[in-house]
């Protein structure tokens, strides 16, 4: 049955519209998104399908192509990838995730998480930062498994002192999910911590990013 040989009151548009989108299930929010089914089915037919495989926090594994044999339409799977990065902005918008000043390694974790939490390697993150701990700016040291000849201090301090940064900030996730530090993970802390000295540009704390939890060094 197509939406629109549906009574009317049934149809999502009327009842996002009439009372809300609270009164909605989620097939019904994900049907409004898709706009039209296929030949085959429906709006909401198609989202119950694709629910009833994975649920929305599932979506974000999903690779296009993967999205793609499911949906068989590139303009939907484009539209649920594009719902994702938008809810992953307005979550770190309502944590107050773009704050330019950090003030706390919790803040670090609401503002990198959307980021790093679905990332299958690990990713290295310097953030530069002024005498307020305003974030002068942020950089991308390495990707891929975490060790000391990756991330070598020459090249981090090297790019401190060339943005005039007071202190430093060392964030990477842990794309198991379990935030509990490696030993690598220490020394490589430990490490730049003593070459932070040497040219009087403090690290102010390391925070390993994990699901739904971190670990910072200072705590």
């Amino acid at each position: 049955m197509k939406i629109m040989d549906m009574p009317y009151y049934n149809r999502p548009d009327y009842k996002i519209l009439n009372k809300g989108p609270n009164y909605l299930d989620d097939a019904e929010l994900l049907a409004i998104l898709f706009g039209s089914g296929n030949k085959n089915e429906n709006a909401i037919e198609l989202s119950n399908r694709l629910l009833k495989k994975y649920n929305f926090d599932k979506f974000a594994d999903l690779s296009f192509k993967e999205l793609n044999d499911i949906c068989k339409n590139k303009i939907k799977s484009l539209k649920i990838m594009s719902f994702l990065e938008l809810n992953k902005r307005y979550n770190r918008l309502i944590k107050k995730g773009f704050t330019k000043t950090i003030h706390s390694a919790e803040e670090v974790f609401n503002t990198f998480y959307d980021r790093l939490v679905n990332e299958k390697k690990e990713h290295f993150i310097v953030l530069y930062l002024d005498t307020r701990n305003n974030i002068i700016k942020e950089e991308t040291v390495s990707i891929g498994t975490l060790n000391s000849s990756l991330i070598h201090p020459r090249e981090i301090f090297k790019n401190a002192i060339k943005e005039s940064a007071y202190s430093i900030i060392l964030i990477h996730n842990h794309p198991s999910g379990d935030c509990n530090p490696s030993k690598e993970d220490i020394e490589v802390t430990e490490r730049l911590i003593e070459a932070g000295k040497l040219v009087d540009i403090k690290v102010l704390d390391h925070v390993i990013v994990g699901k739904n939890m971190y670990w910072n060094y200072s705590n």
